[in-house]
């Protein structure tokens, strides 16, 4: 197949204000308005109504192009969309050559007769808020209160038009590539690929699935290891299999029908903290049998591993553990948003920096949210080459959907589109349906007719598991997030299936409120803090506007009272801070403290809870939210702490304290339990023994009491020691500090108060820090909890940040910035 890619040359014209710009596709329209300076900063202040206001408006890209006279000749000639964002016309030379309403889908259209030696594109992008206003004016169809009214009417991301942590801009473009596409003897639609293992065998099948005679592709069903209709005799397939070692292996088989190819001692593939991603490349060469001419190819990356989801009875209910090559592993990650507003910022350079802070924080997986959009393919090849295993939402969430003939027609395709293109990926995990919507349908918060319920059955639980079934057999499908496996059966019940727990936030209950439950696997949990202040200042310009509750503050906080929220929070924990920038240090420390009590918790309980997946990784603009990495790409504390409480082998305390006692401060009587219980995780396959050490200390880090025991842990277990109590520590002077070593090595470390840490006497630890080329030392003379470096630009990367010092030093390693102006604080300090 000849192919030519439409990306030079392109112009967009904004057609209301008559502006014509140099436009850069793949990408989008605020992009290039942004870049040509012809639109402000739609993230600075309140310049989001600004953007906002653009799209009101229609937007055309043009290009002219060359065609090459052997391109003409060819029998079939298309243009190929592999993202358009998301209401077009497309003309090519003055004549309607197709319509678009979906940004999920893949659009080509028949150019043929259209094309010729020198050609004008042009396409139309019709305002996504007029068209969302009018459909919700035909069809009032509910949805989130956060997005604008009628944002489910429309196959477009639905946090473009505002979420709980994003604003309302909507951007549009030709998003991805574009290409002309011509081919006569045949043209490969896709391939299946199907594993199957055995005893140091792994068996390949491999279906080449040819495009039909008329040129057209026809989205069909086709079952992996089956003929895709008859096979072309006229043609083969040639396959060339390299091993992750570089040696090549040939094969040949008929196209249309599939190969079987044996992979002996295969290199398995595994999840990040398991074992190694070894990936084959699979190459797919479609010939003229009798020329042998190359006609059109196929080349992707693929891990051999098998990967299920477990729901065994055991006696706690159905468990929901993720199975990798037979392994039960306890999924540690978080939930993933789109990367930015201006999709045209994304790329493979920002993708890979975002998940090089998730395999810094030892994640294994990742959940692709449902109410953005489909990643990108280097996203997976991204996490197929750093072991992330991708729990992908289908693009649907918190809304409610008429299931119309034309709306069914138009997902399907969007279906058909995506498992094809996701399914060969070693780290996709699981599809699943959608975002809360069992939850909200079985409740009916936003139902408006008996009908929605009836079309979303069919939807999740109908279209796409046949549809799983026939194009990705072996991708495991789940109707809903959270689930207990469909049908409206108690969608949120901890002993079955996923949960997304809310009480610790939404709930306003306490950080302890974790350690009631013993969830299967929770996929959504979290607490928000305040982004690191040099990201702030990214849109004010006023001092006044560094207060949480000022105008522009505000707009950049997308959960409506949660700022407040966060200081009834604060009042629990920390005394009052002095400063704005101590009131960031502690929000962040809030939020770090509140999922380490759960994750911890939850690890603890491993084999009855077997997934703990945060909300949420990352931001899609400056603002306050639950990410633990904000919009500049800068590291909060929860990110730091994810880094201790997702180790691989991590020690955790379970301590009863004041801050477990439900009894308020001033009734009486008022009993106060003190103990502590201590718990080894080992995440590793192999069995670990290590040195529990632990102390009684006072304020200036000085011991008064310590234990030592030796503690085995057995590959992928939790294994407990015995409960001590402390009835007799003064938990307003004193405090207990705990590790565990391996020899001279701490593996995993931390100390535990038993009154809140507002009550606690701390004394001030006289921090200092130094500096030796690419190191840092801290320094503290006594006690030091939640030690936080910063430097000028507030964009250190360390090997360890937020960590206690019980009087000493700790040396941590400089992996991004500059050591500039460096300044030390603890919570002390607030």
């Amino acid at each position: 197949m000849k192919t030519l890619q439409l990306n030079k040359g392109w112009i967009l014209r904004d057609i209301n204000r008559g502006i014509e710009v140099p436009a850069i596709v793949p990408g989008t329209v605020y992009t290039d308005l942004l870049r040509e300076g012809q639109m402000e900063d739609p993230f600075f202040k309140d310049n989001e109504d600004k953007a906002l206001a653009l799209m009101e408006g229609d937007f055309s890209y043009h290009c002219t192009f060359p065609c090459d006279p052997a391109l003409l000749r060819e029998e079939h000639i298309v243009l190929r969309f592999e993202g358009l964002d998301t209401l077009t016309d497309v003309t090519l030379n003055g004549v309607s050559v197709g319509k678009t309403d979906n940004m999920h889908r893949v659009y080509e259209f028949d150019v043929k007769d259209v094309i010729g030696a020198s050609n004008e594109l042009t396409v139309t992008f019709h305002s996504p808020l007029r068209y969302i206003r009018e459909a919700y004016e035909k069809a009032p169809t509910r949805g989130s209160e956060d997005a604008m009214p009628g944002f489910v009417h429309i196959r477009k991301a639905h946090c473009m038009f505002g979420w709980d942590w994003g604003a309302h801009l909507p951007d549009a473009g030709i998003f991805r590539p574009a290409f002309l596409c011509a081919w006569s003897q045949g043209r490969l639609e896709t391939v299946a690929v199907r594993q199957e293992h055995g005893k140091d065998l792994v068996t390949l099948s491999v279906t080449p699935v040819l495009y039909g005679d008329d040129g057209v592709c026809r989205k069909e069903m086709i079952r992996p290891g089956k003929p895709a209709g008859p096979a072309r005799t006229d043609l083969e397939a040639e396959i060339i299999l390299t091993t992750p070692d570089g040696e090549e292996q040939y094969f040949s088989g008929n196209a249309g029908e599939a190969t079987e190819i044996a992979v002996n001692a295969p290199k398995l593939w595994w999840p990040n903290g398991y074992g190694a991603q070894p990936l084959y490349t699979l190459k797919v060469l479609l010939k003229d049998r009798d020329s042998g001419q190359v006609l059109d190819e196929w080349e992707r990356r693929i891990g051999l591993r098998t990967l299920t989801v477990s729901q065994e009875k055991d006696e706690w209910g159905n468990e929901f553990a993720v199975t990798v090559n037979g392994v039960k592993i306890f999924a540690m990650g978080a939930d993933y948003i789109p990367e930015d507003h201006l999709l045209g910022r994304v790329s493979r350079e920002t993708t890979k920096a975002l998940l090089k802070k998730a395999l810094f924080a030892h994640f294994n997986v990742i959940r692709v949210w449902g109410g953005g959009y489909y990643p990108d393919d280097w996203f997976f090849d991204l996490c197929d080459e750093y072991g992330l295993l991708v729990w992908q939402d289908f693009m649907f969430a918190c809304g409610m959907y008429d299931l119309t003939p034309a709306f069914e027609e138009n997902i399907r395709a969007e279906f058909y589109d995506n498992i094809i293109r996701l399914r060969h990926h070693a780290s996709l995990a699981l599809m699943c349906g959608n975002n809360e919507m069992e939850l909200f349908t079985a409740t009916r918060l936003w139902v408006t007719k008996d009908a929605e319920v009836r079309d979303y059955l069919i939807m999740y639980e109908y279209i796409l598991p046949k549809l799983m079934e026939e194009l990705a057999p072996q991708v495991f499908y789940w109707p809903a997030s959270p689930s207990s496996g469909g049908s409206f059966d108690n969608p949120a019940d901890p002993d079955r299936g996923d949960v997304h727990y809310w009480d610790v936030w939404h709930g306003n209950k306490p950080f302890t409120e974790y350690r009631k439950f013993y969830f299967r696997f929770v996929s959504e949990f979290g607490f928000q803090s305040f982004p690191s202040e040099r990201t702030v200042e990214t849109f004010t310009d006023d001092e006044r506007d560094k207060n949480i509750f000022s105008y522009i503050f505000e707009r950049h906080q997308r959960n409506g009272q949660a700022n407040g929220k966060i200081m009834g929070y604060l009042q629990q924990t920390f005394r009052y801070p002095d400063s704005f920038s101590d009131l960031i240090y502690a929000s962040q420390l809030l939020q770090a403290e509140a999922i380490r009590y759960g994750v911890e918790h939850f690890r603890r309980y491993r084999g009855r809870c077997m997934g703990s997946v945060i909300w949420q990784l990352n931001d899609c603009w400056p603002v306050s939210s639950w990410s633990s990495v904000d919009y500049c790409g800068r590291l909060k504390a929860l990110h730091y702490y994810a880094r201790r409480f997702f180790a691989p082998l991590m020690v955790s305390c379970e301590e009863e304290s004041e801050l477990s006692t439900e009894t308020p401060l001033n009734v009486l009587p008022r009993e106060i339990k003190q103990s502590v219980r201590f718990c080894v995780a080992n995440e590793t396959m192999g069995e670990e023994t290590v040195t529990l050490f632990w102390e009684v200390r006072n304020a200036a880090g000085e011991i008064l009491r310590e234990e030592q025991e030796n503690v085995t842990a057995p590959a992928l277990s939790s294994v407990w020691t015995k409960k001590t109590e402390l009835s007799q520590l003064d938990r307003f002077n004193e405090y207990v500090s705990y590790r565990i070593c391996r020899g001279d090595e701490i593996v995993s470390a931390g100390t535990v108060l038993f009154t809140m840490p507002k009550y606690f006497r701390f004394e001030d630890p006289g921090l200092s820090v130094t500096v030796d080329g690419r190191k840092l030392t801290v320094r503290a003379q006594k006690y030091a909890r939640s030690v936080e470096i910063l430097n000028e630009t507030e964009d250190l990367w360390l090997s360890d940040n937020y960590f206690d010092l019980n009087a000493g030093e700790k040396t941590v390693e400089i992996l991004q910035g500059e050591p500039v102006n460096l300044r030390v604080r603890s919570v002390y300090n607030i």
